[in-house]
């Protein structure tokens, strides 16, 4: 039985990888969706105490990014270039992203070591010589099967992802043994239920294994731009084995091995469901005929919908991020998506949606809250954090309500990656603490200013304050710049550290915050927004 990455813990980092994006073209709200989705994950787990690599980039070989580039009127190379250069590594910055690599398919560490592990399947009789003739799509640059295409009203074969004619090719090929890896992966997927999620894919991968495999064809014939088969230079390896393989070339296969052995393999793969079955099937049969541990988990997000179709450029539902980070801010952005879908689900975005939660959750709950924390602290205290007298039981239940959140986020995010429920837990308590204030009402403690009423006062005041330092720890993985700001305004980095370096779990620990802090209000975490602008 091969090993896999959750029982390698020990001294191996949480590795994590998105997809490397095709460079056909800019990326969109989709590709967006899983890299944030990632880069949270990893960020929850950094702030656990752990090792973490978090891995992203680009996939620059295949037919589509050849066409594309004729298209364009340049090379390849140089298509790829300018688009990872111009647009994708930008975009990562842009919404804080923070990926520990970028690898690029093109690059001379990823492409010497792709030969090398096809060459050694190959000396290990995994790779056979052959001919194909089939259906097959561009776009995903796949062999469809027949049974897989939709029909036009016309009567032409479409591929049922982007609805466009597939060509017939026949092509002399390398075949790789994937047909006996068939029962290995059955006997993988019962032993390790959680390999694949949400449970709706890993059904539909189980039962496309039981239908029995045909073995892959690994290489091409018709085209050039691609790494060369080692053992026949008129052939170039099929740009998914090419793909699949950058997650043991960036982390040191063949060339790292101490890196290699406390990264390999990946903890998590997070992927869109229109590309499990490379993810579930082909990749670890690969891995098993190399003898190599096979990962935690796939994990297959689902389709951002616009208009009822997949947001793509070819349905020309491609929303550029920066159209809605350049209203609601990249926190906010950040936030929505995996607040708003359920991780592994299809989710339709319209911007109506967005406006409202962003009002009611970011700015009203939220926003709100912590302005008038530190407008009271400021007013009442002269902004010194006042040290609370004693806890009656409205504080012990928000000490508890606090326990609870942390203890349901760290599991919905860190473990089960429902990132959704994880922030739903934060939120709740983010309202429980606004439902204090309103039921304690310290405006009208402040009018008694007997010793009695002062200690009460200081008291409600603290809880807030010390709420607030907490939900800032916890959506610092979410919304960094934001839990920044909030940090600083409570004077949390003098007394407490960089907020970067809080554990999740201390959270959860009451009183971290001293009394004395310097609590000042800063600008407004969610400004309110103008009327969108939709054209």
């Amino acid at each position: 039985m091969a090993a896999t990455g959750s029982e390698k813990q020990g001294t191996k980092a949480f590795y994590v990888s998105t997809p490397i994006y095709y460079v056909n073209d800019a990326p969109h709200l989709g590709h967006a969706y899983t890299t944030v989705a990632g880069d949270v994950l990893t960020r929850w787990h950094r702030q656990r105490g752990e090792k973490v690599w978090y891995l992203t980039g680009t996939d620059e070989h295949g037919q589509k990014i050849m066409r594309t580039a004729e298209a364009n009127g340049v090379t390849p190379q140089e298509w790829c270039d300018k688009l990872v250069e111009e647009a994708w590594k930008p975009l990562w910055e842009h919404l804080n992203i923070a990926n520990d690599d970028f690898i690029r398919t093109t690059q001379k560490r990823h492409t010497d070591r792709v030969q090398e592990f096809v060459q050694d399947l190959y000396d290990k009789g995994e790779i056979y010589k052959g001919g194909y003739e089939g259906p097959y799509c561009v776009g995903c640059e796949e062999y469809k099967l027949p049974g897989d295409l939709i029909e036009a009203e016309d009567g032409t074969k479409l591929c049922p992802v982007h609805k466009k004619p597939v060509e017939i090719l026949k092509e002399e090929n390398y075949f790789f043994k994937l047909s006996a890896y068939g029962p290995k992966l059955l006997e993988f997927y019962e032993a390790n239920p959680g390999f694949i999620q949400p449970e709706s894919a890993r059904n539909e991968v189980v039962n496309f294994v039981k239908q029995g495999l045909d073995d892959l064809s690994i290489s091409r014939s018709t085209f050039d731009w691609g790494v060369p088969v080692p053992w026949d230079d008129k052939h170039v390896i099929y740009v998914w084995i090419d793909a699949l393989l950058n997650y043991a070339t960036a982390v040191g296969y063949n060339e790292n091995p101490e890196k290699f052995e406390e990264t390999f393999p990946a903890n998590v793969h997070l992927i869109g469901k229109d590309i499990l079955r490379f993810h579930a099937v082909i990749w670890p049969a690969m891995l098993m005929a190399q003898g190599l541990p096979v990962p935690g988990r796939v994990a297959a997000n689902g389709w951002l919908m616009v208009g009822g179709e997949k947001m793509s450029k070819s349905n020309l539902t491609g929303i550029k991020p920066q159209d809605l980070t350049s209203h609601f801010g990249v926190d906010a952005y950040r936030w929505y998506f995996l607040r708003a879908i359920a991780f592994g689900q299809d989710g339709s975005f319209s911007w109506e949606d967005f406006s409202a939660r962003y009002t009611s959750e970011l700015a009203n709950d939220y926003g709100n809250l912590a302005s008038r924390v530190a407008a009271m602290v400021g007013k009442y205290f002269g902004g010194a954090l006042p040290a609370s007298a004693a806890d009656g039981d409205a504080e012990k239940a928000i000490q508890e309500g606090l326990a609870k959140a942390v203890a349901v986020a760290d599991r919905k995010i860190g473990e089960e990656l429902d990132f959704q429920a994880g922030i739903l837990a934060i939120f709740d308590f983010v309202k429980q603490v606004n439902g204090y204030i309103t039921e304690q009402e310290p405006w009208k403690v402040a009018k008694d200013e007997s010793e009695e009423g002062r200690a009460r006062l200081a008291t409600i005041l603290y809880t807030a304050a010390e709420s607030l330092r907490a939900v800032a720890v916890l959506l610092n993985p979410v919304m960094p710049e934001t839990s920044q700001k909030l940090w600083d305004s409570l004077g949390a980095e003098a007394a407490l550290g960089a907020l970067a370096t809080q554990p999740v779990q201390s959270a959860a620990t009451w009183g971290r915050l001293p009394a004395g802090a310097t609590v000042t209000k800063g600008a407004v975490l969610f400004p309110r927004l103008e009327d969108p602008k939709k054209d």
